[in-house]
């Protein structure tokens, strides 16, 4: 019987590691914000997909970091970061019911978040997520990836031709031995004239995040007084001082706390003034001292919120006990405002952030995700830290080039969340939430397909990544008065990306700027120099003025590039396309009806363009 019993556990067991090996078409380790929007784009394209994630929750800083006060991207709500805001806005009832805290458009309860991202993903019948599991290893061979990974005491395995490495830190990526950059940039070494002379290890501050709950004038919900409080760490925690503007500091406790004003009486304790921002490098360090360095992160955030109930007097404002799913009713992970940052097929650094149109490469016509938020680093708590001026870098709206998430030498991994190809001080603005998001979107459109085509991420198209971002409803280019709701979107967001018309950058206190203005008159010369950048044989021409175009000047110029190009086929194609009025050949022409008709009859977006964006 005893020998039956055995033979029996042998079998189930056998039975038990058949079902926990699985194939897919894409893997993703981190169920954070690039993660999720990684998954959900994939699933999108018909791949199978697997995300394993170490929590209970989907949206890592979004969510399980309690970062729930969006940072920029009001205007360019692009593909899943504007379903993801849309969805905010159905929850609590409008864009206004948003904006209660002076920081952002867009606050919410991170479990509101978790919530919304959960429904999305279980919609979506390609996507799986593995929770609570913690990935082993991952290795490639033989054009397959294999990850390991361990959930409820045994070990799964999942197989795939592409992975993307979506954990906060790059860990993933590390373990492949692929080489990294961690802290500071020398100066010469990136060509960022704002760059410390000499290159450091030194990373921004992160945060423990702690969510306070109103309980009522007279409660009084002040937590124990933590080891080693001294209210001098936090003395000028209420002077707040614009970093932008500059202007001097003003004492406004209130102001203060409601920097993170959440919805239902909740404030996102996240404050870099003399507050719980909190100096650690651990990017390097193993699983458990890692472990040991987050808690004195958190001991930060402790003493800052005793400072506000017992110095401050909120002792109404208690740590709420509905957010998270943990015993100390603090977030799950912290906020990591930097990671280790990989070699890419390209570097994006400063010159393409500051200005697109003449920097080294035309990177911006390989733009995968945008985000206008200024340049934004935390360096308070680490007095070692050289000082950089970001006042005087000063940003348009910008996209970041697909060639920062393919490693440089791995031909089936994608980068994400915070460890793509960037500089560290470009890391400053691509770190924020909306841009992870669309890093993570553009991450799974690449995954599916490479992972269909059988290709190496080097021998991908370009253009037919944007386009399959474009057919989700995101955007390409940063510009922020086109919304995928107008029936022209793609055809001006692809006529941009092509750098036949191109936009015009504003920096902008907080909410940078970059502007297509579609229904602006365009002229003969401005025109022709686009068209030029595209097809290299009307270099000789010399014919455009700065008059503005008409329809009968537009056909001139179509029929050089495309002969036989009847006015005809242009009325045709006007008003299949829905634009206002009639085709004349008297009629001057805007930067709209230019784009559609352009993308119509010319399609020059379908025209390849190499990794630095150029033409091949």
């Amino acid at each position: 019987m005893k020998k039956i019993t055995c033979l029996s556990l042998l079998f189930f067991g056998f039975l038990s590691l058949l079902f926990a090996q699985e194939k897919y078409d894409v893997l993703i380790v981190g169920g954070g914000a690039s993660g999720t929007a990684a998954g959900i784009a994939a699933a999108r394209m018909g791949s199978k997909t697997l995300i394993v994630e170490s929590t209970t929750w989907l949206g890592g800083m979004l969510t399980s970091a309690g970062v729930s006060a969006i940072d920029g991207n009001h205007k360019l709500p692009s593909g899943i970061w504007g379903e993801f805001r849309d969805s905010l806005i159905a929850h609590y009832g409008s864009q206004q019911a948003l904006s209660t805290g002076w920081v952002s458009n867009t606050l919410f309860e991170p479990k509101v978040g978790n919530e919304i991202f959960q429904r999305i993903v279980s919609s979506e019948p390609n996507l799986q997520v593995s929770f609570q599991s913690e990935w082993k290893s991952a290795q490639y061979e033989g054009n397959q990836w294999t990850l390991i990974f361990g959930r409820d005491g045994q070990i799964h395995t999942a197989y795939a031709p592409i992975l993307i490495d979506a954990t906060e830190l790059g860990d993933v990526a590390a373990s492949l031995g692929l080489p990294y950059r961690l802290g500071m940039d020398a100066r010469t070494d990136i060509g960022e004239e704002f760059a410390p002379e000499r290159a450091n290890d030194i990373v921004q501050d992160l945060t423990y995040v702690v969510t306070l709950q109103d309980y009522g004038k007279g409660s009084d919900r002040t937590i124990p007084k933590p080891a080693n409080y001294d209210p001098a760490e936090f003395a000028c925690a209420c002077a707040h001082a614009d970093p932008i503007t500059d202007n001097a500091p003003t004492l406004d406790c209130d102001k203060m706390l409601g920097y993170g004003k959440l919805p239902n009486g909740k404030y996102m304790i996240n404050w870099p003034n003399c507050g719980n921002d909190h100096y650690v490098n651990l990017v390097e360090l193993s699983e458990e001292e890692r472990k040991k360095e987050l808690e004195k992160a958190k001991q930060t955030s402790l003493r800052f919120v005793y400072y506000i109930q017992n110095e401050l007097g909120y002792k109404h404002l208690g740590i709420a006990e509905d957010e998270y799913p943990t015993e100390d009713n603090l977030p799950m992970i912290p906020y990591h405002r930097e990671s280790r940052r990989f070699y890419g097929l390209v570097d994006f650094t400063l010159p393409y952030v500051r200005n697109p149109y003449d920097a080294p490469n035309p990177l911006y016509r390989t733009g995968v995700a945008v985000g206008d938020y200024t340049i934004d680093h935390h360096h308070k708590k680490n007095l070692n830290a050289p000082e950089i001026d970001f006042i005087k870098i000063r940003v348009p709206s910008y996209n970041v080039p697909l060639g920062a998430l393919i490693p440089k030498n791995h031909p089936a991994l994608i980068l994400a969340e915070k460890s793509i190809s960037v500089s560290n001080i470009v890391n400053g603005a691509s770190r924020l939430q909306p841009v992870v998001l669309g890093i993570g979107h553009a991450a799974g459109v690449l995954a599916s397909i490479t992972s269909k085509n059988s290709k190496r991420l080097d021998e991908i198209s370009i253009r037919q990544v944007q386009l399959g971002l474009l057919n989700q409803g995101a955007y390409i280019m940063p510009f922020i008065d086109l919304n995928p709701r107008d029936p022209h979107f793609m055809a001006m967001q692809k006529i941009g990306a092509t750098g036949i018309l191109k936009g015009e950058g504003v920096p902008y206190l907080w909410a940078n700027q970059t502007w297509f203005y579609p229904e602006r008159p365009i002229t003969e010369y401005e025109l022709m120099s686009g068209l030029k950048e595209v097809y290299p044989h009307l270099n000789d021409y010399w014919g455009a003025s700065g008059d503005y175009l008409t329809g009968e000047r537009f056909q001139a110029f179509l029929e050089m590039i495309k002969e036989n190009t009847p006015l005809l086929e242009i009325a045709q194609v006007w008003k299949r396309e829905g634009l206002e009025g009639d085709f004349r050949t008297d009629k001057i022409l805007n930067r709209r009806e230019v784009s559609v008709i352009l993308d119509e009859i010319l399609d020059p977006f379908s025209k390849p363009v190499s990794w630095n964006g150029r033409y091949d």
